[in-house]
């Protein structure tokens, strides 16, 4: 091992001279050179970029990954400089646990198939988010993380030598200074009627040995000056190139917000269609669900009052509530509640607006399209998450779930 005690013992005096004169500046008794305006501003403008980046970039990951544990183990892999195994969204985790469910409960039953439409769903959402993930690291995450640790660790550098170059000539600054008042002070008139004249002779070397430090002492500080100013160009460029990563970054925040919107547009598409499905096929579902034992005649107890909204709508007299009887085919409780054979009541119906597209499953319902306005009013016997709409000369049941009833 090179080990140069000549040059590490000059280094430790470098730096002990440096200290020395940073804590005199600090307590206000030696002298500080101070940079422009300009300059301060644009270290000011760095500090502030690098500050906001940090937190900016750690909260993003917090955003893409809830989980602490897993971001630690993303940063480690990442720093042992491997692959970051794939790991399973909560949404993909939901859809195989209400697969497996499904499967359980029979995949022919009511909730099975339910089970199965809202795994599926849940399933593309994961895999919209996994997409939505890794599109955001890339395009923001890496842009971000490559500024602090490259383009900042290069300004940190080049700065602490600028504030090196800066304590060294103002230390060149402080001795020449010395130097100067000890000349003077040396080169005062001596005294011709000294009987020994020794004491002239001995001021007059004094005198020159302080002219050759003086002059040592000038041209140590213009070298150092010369150091400072290239030192100051340099960081000065690099501080100056934060506006271009400014230009950067806004370019990646663009490409972060549109790869959230189209992640947030699929997870609403796809819960727009699994509301459709499940609205759809919910009148299948509780048709023949609720059915007593086979062998009693008995009509089924009376159930809950229904729903605020639909209590507010006003029911038609002169239609009687008819009891779904075992043994007595659905058809005929149907064609009483037909709601093309009824009328609406004289008073009291709603105007509601359509919130979401709706496919008639069958002749009873009517088709709905987003933002039309139609009039709804229930009917004894009905389903309570479901009214009788009317546009123009068309009639049908429509659900209350796409619909925003309006005073």
């Amino acid at each position: 091992m090179d080990f140069n005690v000549k040059k590490l013992a000059s280094d430790a005096g470098v730096f002990f001279s440096r200290a020395m004169q940073f804590t005199e500046e600090k307590l206000g008794q030696a002298e500080k050179t101070e940079l422009d305006a300009h300059f301060e501003n644009l270290l000011a403008r760095a500090d502030c970029t690098k500050n906001w980046t940090e937190k900016i970039l750690r909260q993003t990951e917090v955003l893409l990954q809830p989980n602490p544990s897993a971001r630690v183990e993303e940063f480690l892999y990442e720093k042992l400089d491997r692959k970051v195994p794939s790991r399973v969204t909560n949404g993909e985790l939901l859809a195989q646990y209400m697969t497996e469910a499904a499967n359980d409960f029979g995949s022919g039953t009511p909730y099975g198939k339910t089970l199965i439409k809202v795994g599926e769903t849940q399933r593309r959402l994961g895999a919209a988010e996994r997409d939505f993930i890794h599109s955001a690291s890339i395009n923001f995450l890496t842009p971000l993380r490559n500024f602090l640790e490259g383009d900042w660790r290069t300004i940190s550098k080049e700065r602490r030598i600028l504030q090196n170059r800066r304590l060294d000539l103002d230390a060149c600054k402080a001795r020449l200074k010395k130097a100067k008042a000890a000349e003077a002070k040396a080169a005062a008139v001596p005294d011709f009627q000294e009987t020994r004249p020794r004491n002239y002779i001995l001021s007059a070397s004094a005198s020159a040995l302080w002219s050759d430090e003086v002059e040592k002492a000038e041209h140590e500080l213009r070298l150092t000056q010369t150091e400072f100013d290239r030192q100051a160009e340099v960081t000065r460029l690099l501080l100056e190139g934060i506006s271009s990563t400014h230009v950067n970054h806004l370019r990646c925040l663009h490409e972060f917000v549109e790869s959230q919107t189209n992640y947030y547009a699929q997870c609403y598409q796809y819960m727009l269609d699994l509301q459709k499905q499940l609205g759809s096929s919910k009148g299948e579902i509780f048709s023949g669900t609720f059915v007593g034992n086979a062998e009693s005649t008995s009509p089924p107890p009376a159930t809950a009052s229904p729903p605020a909204v639909a209590a507010t709508l006003p029911a038609v007299p002169t239609i009687p509530v008819v009891p779904t009887i075992v043994g007595v085919p659905n058809s005929v409780a149907e064609s009483v509640l037909n709601p093309n054979e009824v009328k609406p009541p004289a008073s009291g119906t709603r105007k509601a607006r359509v919130l979401y597209d709706y496919e008639a499953a069958d002749s009873t319902e009517l088709a709905l399209l987003a933002d039309e306005m139609i009039t709804v009013y229930s009917l004894p016997g009905m389903d309570p998450d479901w009214l009788i709409g009317e546009r123009g000369n068309q009639k049908g049941k429509v659900p209350v779930t796409y619909l925003e009833l309006l005073s």
